[in-house]
């Protein structure tokens, strides 16, 4: 074989294979169950010091 038909042949493998390990990771990701809201905290706290009086 000439390098350009192994070069394409290993490209299409890698490709294949990224694309199933993010089939995997969507499933594993989904699988989690429902999303809970991130709880509202207040920001006060943390824009006073960042702040200079």
């Amino acid at each position: 074989m000439d390098r350009k038909k192994i070069v394409a042949i290993v490209t299409g493998i890698i490709s294949v294979l990224l694309g199933v390990i993010y089939l995997i990771v969507v499933l594993l990701l989904d699988s989690r169950g429902e999303m809970i809201p991130a709880p509202i905290t207040d920001l006060s706290l943390l824009i006073s010091l960042f702040t200079v009086n």
